[in-house]
C-alpha cells in the first residue's frame, strides 16, 4: 500500500512493463572502420542521410561512434592548421567514450538516458556484441505507440 497526496492509503499500481528498445532499434547499420578516411565516412553519411554510426575494428568490436559533430571537427581543424579539409582517419575524429544499452532496456529507461545525456543515438548490445542502434527518433516512434492506459 502507498499513500496518495491526501494521506489516504491506496492500493499500489501493478508493475507496468514497457516495450523493449530491441523492438524499435535499427538493425541494418551503416558502420565505419577506424582506418577509413574521414572524407569517405562523411560522403557515406551524406549519401545515406544518417547523422552518425558505430565504428568497428577488424574483429567487428565496437571501438567508437562517429557523429556529425565529430565530423565538424574536420572543418575546424583544417581551417586552424590551414590544410585541405577531409584529411585524416575516422579514428582521429570519432568519439571513443561510447555508452551502450542492452537489448532488454525498456523504452522509458532509454528515453531517460536521452534526457540525461547529450547523445542522439546509443549502440545496442547483447552480451557485449553490437546488435543495433537506437535513436531519439526511434524512441519517439515507440512513445507514439504506447497507449495512454500504460502510463
Amino acid at each position: 500500500m502507498v499513500m496518495n497526496f491526501k494521506g489516504v492509503q491506496i492500493e499500489q499500481e501493478r508493475d507496468v512493463k514497457y516495450e523493449k528498445i530491441s523492438d524499435y532499434m535499427a538493425r541494418d547499420l551503416v558502420t565505419f572502420t577506424p582506418d577509413m578516411e574521414i572524407a569517405e565516412a562523411i560522403d557515406i553519411m551524406l549519401k545515406k542521410r544518417i547523422s552518425g554510426g558505430p565504428v568497428l575494428n577488424e574483429k567487428r568490436e565496437l571501438v567508437g561512434m562517429l557523429s556529425e559533430k565529430d565530423c565538424l571537427k574536420v572543418l575546424v581543424q583544417s581551417s586552424y592548421h590551414n590544410i585541405p579539409s577531409g584529411k585524416g582517419k575516422v579514428k582521429d575524429f570519432m568519439s571513443e567514450n561510447v555508452k551502450t544499452l542492452e537489448m532488454d532496456t525498456d523504452v522509458v529507461s532509454c528515453a531517460n538516458e536521452f534526457l540525461t545525456t547529450y547523445f542522439r543515438r546509443f549502440p545496442v548490445t547483447e552480451n557485449g556484441v553490437l546488435k543495433g542502434q537506437i535513436s531519439r527518433r526511434d524512441i519517439m516512434r515507440a512513445a507514439q505507440k504506447i497507449k495512454s492506459t500504460t502510463w
